[in-house]
């Protein structure tokens, strides 16, 4: 594992129990630093917090409730005092079906936790960062989705493809301060996430990649993890590539 300096940093990890979240939780301790893992399942965030050890916390959230996630911001900062980094990890799939079949409760539930969940801790952290130190680091989980739109996922696409434009409006509009914010576009990553999905969308996600082989959760936490240092300094607003060559743009 290349070494990034993370030292004396503390990150807000969404969706920190499990997936994508927790191998970004356990990069950021490896290089240094600590993290509050937020996490509406508190069995499975408290087990999360356990196996990561020294330097990760558990704080229970609903990302999608404005005072549950400005309640656990001012938890976060009276145990760590500080805020350094948010990657919003946070998200759910919805069905695979198509538009005109879509549940509408289950569309409306998608776009609460991966559009409005992420807009929510941003409006409540960036104060934060920019009273105590004017500096952060701001990461978004977005998706190949939301560049391409994947038939049968309407919901997700489009919650992917706002979460892009919003990374993009928010890192100009910190873009003279110390805060950086920007977003990852993974392909398919192999998670408990694949659970929510059918195995015919599995496979047609797979068959669009032409390094033939799904993602690691490894390989996307390297690249959040830098985007999480100081290093990542002359980049906001940027959407970086995770998709084994699906999407070049």
């Amino acid at each position: 594992m290349n070494q990034l300096d993370f030292n004396g940093r503390h990150a807000i990890v969404t969706g920190g129990a499990a997936g994508l979240g927790f191998a970004i939780a356990q990069r950021l301790l490896a290089s240094g630093g600590t993290v509050s893992l937020w996490d509406r399942d508190i069995a499975q965030g408290r087990q999360a917090a356990e196996k990561l050890g020294s330097g990760s916390t558990f704080v229970q959230v609903d990302v999608t409730d404005e005072s549950s996630v400005r309640e656990a911001l001012e938890s976060t900062v009276r145990r760590a005092q500080r805020v350094d980094a948010l990657v919003n990890s946070a998200g759910i799939t919805g069905p695979n079906t198509k538009v005109w079949e879509y549940p509408v409760d289950a569309w409306r539930q998608v776009i609460e936790v991966n559009l409005t969940g992420l807009f929510l801790c941003c409006r409540e952290v960036v104060p934060a960062m920019m009273r105590e130190a004017n500096y952060g680091r701001i990461v978004n989980i977005a998706s190949v989705a939301g560049k391409d739109g994947n038939p049968n996922a309407s919901a997700y696409s489009a919650s992917k493809a706002a979460v892009i434009a919003l990374t993009k409006s928010l890192g100009k509009e910190l873009a003279d301060t110390g805060i950086r914010v920007n977003c990852v576009t993974p392909a398919a990553v192999k998670t408990a996430i694949f659970d929510q999905m059918t195995e015919q969308h599995i496979q047609f996600m797979l068959s669009k990649i032409p390094m033939g082989r799904f993602g690691t959760p490894e390989e996307i936490a390297a690249m959040v993890g830098w985007l999480c240092s100081e290093d990542c300094s002359f980049s906001t607003g940027a959407v970086f590539d995770l998709s084994g060559g699906r999407s070049t743009y």
